[in-house]
């Protein structure tokens, strides 16, 4: 890193891996939730007109995202208008996310939407204590979401009431070390080495497929060049 480009303030890619890690959030400790600020998106003016108990802040992300936290025991209500409102239109969920920001801090839900009859995008987050991971499911608005809850079931360890299916999708159904999202998960994993390696060679067909899966499977036998070439010969 030069100096011109420290005291200029613009850093290249490689200014900043040379730089090392910054302070991290945890580092620099919990910041307050900012003010709520102006919405350009209509729409969360009229979530705090319909559901104003339920509506706790807003905040504008990247210039012209809008962002809406809401209560987290209403979100299926919250969503459900959203879509079904004739002034909202939200008919497209884009995706189901969380975020961990570790310390101790709660965990993000997010639903990114989008309205194609109005042309626009709606982001809302839902905060869950770390000890109460557990939110509605919106599988019943959206069919979508069924994949998209059980991903982020599978790595961050979010229940999602009423899912129709909720299992693991990424992980083995098996897997034991927890959730590869959380930010207490040790980046080697929660096993030594030898046993991670000890598990990894001992896995199941189970591992990998459903049951129902596995019993719709049909073998492949693979034979040998020669015992192939002798059934030909006596056939002939």
């Amino acid at each position: 890193m030069t100096a011109d480009s420290s005291s200029s303030g613009s850093f290249s890619g490689f200014d900043l891996v040379a730089a090392g890690p910054g302070a991290s959030r945890e580092d620099a400790g919990a910041a307050p939730a900012p003010d709520s600020v102006a919405p350009g998106n209509p729409s969360v003016t009229a979530l705090r007109e319909r559901f104003p108990g339920a509506v706790f802040r807003n905040e504008i992300c990247a210039g012209d995202e809008d962002v809406v936290y809401v209560d987290p025991a209403r979100i299926a209500e919250i969503l459900r208008w959203l879509r079904e409102d004739p002034d909202q239109r939200y008919d497209h969920l884009a995706d189901v996310t969380a975020v961990d920001y570790g310390g101790g801090r709660a965990l993000e839900v997010v639903y990114q939407l989008w309205s194609i009859p109005n042309r626009a995008a709606l982001r809302v987050k839902c905060e869950l204590p770390p000890d109460r991971l557990e939110i509605e499911s919106v599988t019943g608005i959206w069919a979508g979401a069924d994949w998209l809850e059980r991903e982020v079931y599978d790595l961050f360890g979010i229940a999602f009431g009423g899912h129709p299916n909720l299992r693991r999708i990424l992980m083995p159904e098996n897997y034991a070390e927890g959730h590869p999202l959380r930010k207490d998960f040790p980046l080697r994993g929660r096993f030594s080495r030898a046993e991670q390696t000890r598990r990894a060679l001992t896995q199941d067909p189970e591992d990998y497929y459903v049951p129902g899966e596995i019993a719709e499977r049909v073998p492949q036998v693979v034979e040998e060049a020669g015992a192939a070439a002798g059934e030909g010969e006596g056939a002939g």
